[in-house]
């Protein structure tokens, strides 16, 4: 079995479905994979200690956002369960917790209806119990081995995330602010310098602008821990621009 790539993307709010720059460039993306036996799944927008454990049945979605039309609400993924995931997961990581009606929520399906529309991949989405970059790191060295077990580990967050600084029309010019940590991240990345990523608040350029608080950059320290023995081989960028000045950046890892 080939060794699965670990994934950090810039997941967008429901209207991602609308940008047909964006959806193609993730369903190119997941075309290029090897094709994963099933999806481990860290968001954003799942905080819970200890590290928990969704759904292992197919369950209804999250809807974890407000005010949007009508439409956005209707989406549905009834992607299969992956409880023989889960129960690795319970294995490689201590005092892990079961959440057994938690649903995907949009950090996790957004993407995943442009990547995998057929939803015939199992996913499992598992929680942040911690925004330590070096925590979160650990947690994603402990769950490396999953890789070889035909897992496609994805961390789903956004490179730049400042909701208070959105510009108001999608193709909107990128503040400095967005554009500088978004080319230091990439740099970053590029260099395979896991150091200054796990300490991006004291590294990088406007962090506290760029990230006022830290959970859509967090699921990145997941990733990289879950490529740790990459050694020779640093992350590339396979996804980059802006969508409403915010950086959709995203990295793939071996």
């Amino acid at each position: 079995m080939a060794r699965m790539p670990v994934l950090y993307l810039s997941h967008g709010a429901p209207p991602l479905a609308d940008d047909d720059v964006w959806t193609a460039e993730l369903a190119g993306w997941a075309a290029q994979l090897p094709r994963p036996e099933s999806i481990l799944m860290v968001s954003a927008h799942w905080e819970e200690a200890p590290l928990s454990i969704g759904a292992t049945s197919t369950v209804p979605l999250i809807y974890d956002f407000w005010g949007f039309p009508p439409r956005y609400y209707d989406v549905t993924y009834a992607a299969p369960g992956a409880p023989a995931l889960a129960e690795r997961v319970r294995a490689l990581v201590p005092d892990v917790h079961q959440e057994p009606e938690r649903g995907l929520d949009h950090g996790a399906y957004v993407p995943l209806v442009e990547m995998y529309p057929g939803a015939d991949v199992p996913v499992l989405q598992v929680s942040m119990p911690t925004l330590d970059p070096r925590h979160l790191y650990a947690i994603g060295r402990g769950l490396s081995a999953l890789r070889d077990e035909g897992v496609l580990v994805v961390g789903s967050g956004f490179t730049t995330h400042n909701l208070r600084e959105l510009r108001p029309e999608p193709s909107a010019a990128p503040p400095a602010w967005s554009a500088e940590f978004d080319d230091w991240a990439r740099g970053a990345v590029a260099a395979n310098d896991v150091d200054a990523l796990l300490d991006f608040a004291h590294k990088a350029p406007a962090a506290e602008i760029a990230h006022p608080r830290t959970e859509h950059l967090a699921p990145l320290f997941v990733a990289l821990g879950a490529a740790a023995d990459e050694t020779t081989r640093p992350g590339r960028s396979v996804v980059d621009g802006f969508w409403h000045g915010l950086a959709k950046r995203s990295f793939q890892f071996g």
